[in-house]
């Protein structure tokens, strides 16, 4: 299991915890941030392929910030692999 702990940029999220299972990702959690939509993003992706996550959550915009938290989350990810 690998872990990972990522401060993001430019989000309302101030920290995001993931557990890696080779590629397949075990839990992810937010610190801050928007609570219920961040739990339900945990939850779909609990299972899915880091790959499959970064290519479907790259690029998110939220506000015009230029980013969001599952756009963070997707930088966490590719960094990782």
């Amino acid at each position: 299991m690998k872990e990972i702990h990522f401060t993001p940029t430019r989000t309302c999220s101030r920290q995001i915890h993931i557990l890696l299972e080779g590629t397949t990702i075990r839990q992810v959690e937010f610190e801050g941030g928007c609570d219920g939509n961040l739990q339900a993003i945990c939850r779909l992706l609990v299972g899915l392929d880091a790959t499959e996550a970064i290519q479907r959550l790259r690029g998110i915009d939220c506000g015009n910030r230029g980013t969001s938290c599952p756009d963070q989350l997707a930088r966490a990810l590719q960094s990782s692999l």
